[in-house]
């Protein structure tokens, strides 16, 4: 590797991304971790949204925690299967609202194909269910 390839020399800071040293206030960080106590949030999702490490919000939560202090653990399961629940139900929701729409689909489809056959006087449903489309022509069921 030549000096120029050294790790130590890529690793200077990039000029287009310069590091902004910031600080954040007591009265923040309580409230964060509150958000975190009472499961409106997580860890994760502060460090990402606020780009602090979660190192950080660790040592917010090991600070300015209620729970931490009493010697509680915070239950993190009840959290995700709640999301679960509102996730499932959401698509529970969409999928109706789909079924519905392609139920009227039919309905209009369906009454569309009655009134042109009372305007054209034919039959256009088919009654006879040996009957088959083959892409030629109307065929009987089973024509071995």
């Amino acid at each position: 590797m030549t000096k120029a390839q050294s790790p130590v020399q890529q690793h200077v800071e990039d000029p287009r991304h310069p590091r902004v040293l910031r600080y954040f206030s007591a009265a923040f960080k309580q409230k964060k971790v509150e958000e975190i106590d009472n499961n409106l949030t997580s860890i994760a999702d502060v460090s990402k949204t606020y780009q602090v490490s979660r190192t950080s919000v660790h040592k917010w939560v090991n600070q300015y925690s209620r729970l931490r202090k009493k010697g509680l653990r915070q239950v993190v399961e009840a959290k995700s299967d709640t999301l679960k629940i509102q996730s499932l139900q959401e698509q529970v929701h969409t999928l109706e609202r789909i079924v519905g729409q392609k139920q009227l689909q039919i309905d209009f489809l369906d009454k569309l194909i009655d009134l042109t056959a009372q305007k054209y006087k034919i039959d256009i449903k088919k009654k006879d269910a040996s009957l088959r489309w083959n892409g030629f022509g109307v065929t009987a069921k089973n024509t071995r």
